[in-house]
């Protein structure tokens, strides 16, 4: 035999290997096995028991936001009212009619007095010094009546706020001109019980 026969020879061979691989299927793929650990959960259940499975990852815990706390809730009394959070309302001369800035400021105490249900305010009543005590008595209790019914109508029961007059005895501004006059034509607002 030539070597070009042998070389024929060897390459039909080949072909007929493959082809019959071909014919007959395909190999099936070796089953991986789990590697033994060692040690098993039962010892007579011996190489062919299973393995347990690994344990859960465990969710790490989030801890909950901190608390903030509210420095109007947690303050007493007299520093909640030392930085009142409570807008006055102040009045032209002689008057008791609440124009839109007093309206204004009444609908932001309204908000306040929403926010803490259990609230109990005092509206004190104040007018100028111009006048007589009584008169300014009388004023101071009609102004501090009609920032009460203003908030009544929004909704604050009547049972939290409470009403007096000062009249002209506790001026906010000492000055003896319309400027200082005018900022004592009020209806201030003041935290009496929670």
């Amino acid at each position: 035999m030539t070597r070009l026969q042998i070389r024929h020879i060897s390459a039909a061979m080949l072909i007929a290997v493959s082809i019959g691989s071909v014919a007959c299927g395909k190999p099936k793929p070796p089953v991986a096995r789990p590697a033994s650990s060692g040690s098993s959960a039962d010892p007579s259940a011996g190489s062919n028991s299973v393995p347990k499975p690994p344990e859960p990852v465990p969710e790490p815990v989030v801890p909950p936001e901190p608390k903030v706390e509210d420095p109007l809730e947690v303050s007493d009394i007299d520093k909640v009212n030392q930085n009142s959070p409570f807008q006055p309302v102040f009045f032209a001369l002689d008057s008791i009619e609440i124009d839109a800035a007093g309206q204004q400021a009444l609908q932001s105490n309204f908000g306040i007095l929403k926010k803490y249900p259990k609230w109990v305010i005092t509206i004190e009543g104040h007018a100028d010094e111009r006048g007589t005590a009584e008169y300014n008595l009388a004023l101071g209790t009609r102004r501090a009546a009609a920032a009460r019914d203003y908030l009544v109508s929004l909704g604050i029961p009547g049972d939290r706020l409470r009403t007096v007059s000062y009249g002209k005895e506790f001026p906010f501004d000492p000055s003896h001109s319309e400027t200082g006059w005018s900022k004592n034509r009020r209806a201030h607002f003041v935290l009496t019980s929670r």
